[in-house]
């Protein structure tokens, strides 16, 4: 199992660890701060879908978390990527149109779709928009999935995140979706390749124990997992991931590394 000595770069993961929707996490600033003073690489990691890149970089600062544009990784990046390999321009978007934003660069249409792109749409998941996502994938177009999140944590409690809508179009036409979010192992070798950084030197934090820890843990890397968010220890138990390290909080996190 890899190990903490020697970690260099540092994926934090953002909803549930830096904050919990509009409030920041206590000690995540000075966290974020240690590690900057520590010169460890470091770049937010998330997999976030109601939020546009460039929505989530604004939240991130004007909460207190000073950070450049490209330290943000969000699917986005994997997906279109992806897109261009894959030869497809004309997409389905099942996302916000804040999220639509990213996606700029490819043409939106309803029909002769090369892709159907899901993301997240909160209470605007129905009927009628999971029932025209099956209808294109029916007639061809891949199924990309930015994330497939089974809940995430709300100032109400738990929610159904992304992976329960997008498991339904897989069920109903037998097609399994490409998923560019974590736990994929294609997202953790971009942001490390960003990093420059070897799997065996890096270390992702996370609230989730399946997309945050176990992904990471697949893909070569320390995983410290934090009580906050949609940290659950049934969820833990049931899950049989062992994480290289369990602490309370990011706050926790310094001392952790030893800095």
């Amino acid at each position: 199992m890899p190990g903490l000595d020697g970690v260099d770069a540092v994926l934090l993961d953002l909803d549930g660890v830096v904050y919990v929707e509009d409030e920041l996490l206590p000690g995540a600033r000075e966290a974020v701060e240690a590690l900057r003073a520590a010169r460890k690489g470091m770049r937010f990691v998330t997999n976030t879908t109601a939020r546009s890149h460039g929505s989530t970089l604004e939240k991130l600062r004007g909460i207190g978390i000073e950070l450049d544009s490209e330290e943000l990784i969000t699917p986005a990046a994997l997906a279109r990527r992806h897109c261009a390999a894959a030869g497809h321009r004309r997409v389905a978007l099942i996302m916000n149109d804040d999220v639509k934003a990213d996606f700029a660069d490819l043409e939106e249409a309803d029909d002769r779709v090369d892709a159907v792109i899901m993301g997240d749409l909160g209470e605007q998941f129905g009927f009628a928009i999971l029932n025209r996502a099956f209808r294109l994938v029916m007639e061809g177009a891949e199924l990309v999935a930015l994330q497939k999140n089974r809940f995430w944590l709300t100032a109400d409690g738990l929610s159904l995140d992304a992976g329960p809508f997008v498991a339904a179009v897989e069920y109903a036409t037998g097609f399994e979706a490409y998923v560019v979010g974590k736990p994929s192992p294609a997202f953790f070798e971009l942001v490390l390749a960003d990093l420059a950084a070897r799997p065996a030197a890096a270390a992702m934090v996370g609230d989730d124990i399946e997309t945050d820890i176990g992904g990471a843990l697949d893909a070569g890397l320390a995983a410290v997992l934090v009580r906050t968010g949609k940290y659950r220890a049934e969820f833990v138990a049931r899950s049989g991931i062992e994480p290289t390290a369990t602490i309370d909080s990011i706050a926790d996190l310094p001392r952790l590394l030893g800095l």
